[in-house]
């Protein structure tokens, strides 16, 4: 499988679980799906993921090189199709590590409520359904490559927020 098809797998595993059983959207203010106030944010695009969004009116993909040279970040209006969500969405407040387990997202400290309460306050069904969905993309190596990336960046970004206390 390449990397497209794993996203497609991984998102299908996704596709029917949430963090809680209500719209958790309503506790942040959809915090996750937009960009803020100096246009900074959106979810970022898993490898091979942005042809998904070609010709989808409802999101619109920017250039975002954080974590990989080409990558991307997608936006939308704060509300969507469940079945059109990327990746990113489908996992927050979880994140895939390389090593094929979901971790909790160290960036959703900054605006997901649900961190403080770590795995035991999500869903089990969505934990288990997030940590399958992670071991399909460790199975593809440019998944691999960019997982260890974003890792990397979420140790920068956590170092210099201990650093110079900045806030996100």
């Amino acid at each position: 499988m390449d990397a497209l098809e794993k996203v497609v797998r991984a998102r299908e595993i996704l596709r029917d679980v949430t963090p809680l059983k209500s719209d958790c959207g309503r506790i942040c203010g959809r915090a996750c799906c937009g960009q803020d106030e100096n246009g900074k944010g959106g979810m970022l695009l898993f490898p091979g993921e942005e042809a998904l969004y070609q010709n989808n009116a409802d999101f619109t993909v920017l250039r975002d090189e954080s974590v990989i040279p080409d990558g991307a970040i997608v936006t939308c209006s704060g509300r969507c199709d469940r079945n059109e969500r990327p990746l990113s969405c489908r996992f927050f407040p979880l994140r895939p590590t390389a090593g094929g387990k979901a971790v909790m997202d160290r960036r959703a400290s900054w605006v997901c409520p649900l961190y403080e309460a770590g795995k035991a306050g999500l869903s089990p069904g969505f934990v288990s359904a997030a940590g399958e969905a992670a071991l399909v993309l460790a199975e593809s190596e440019e998944h691999v490559r960019f997982l260890t990336a974003l890792r990397e960046r979420i140790l920068y970004e956590t170092r210099e927020e201990m650093l110079w206390g900045t806030e996100k």
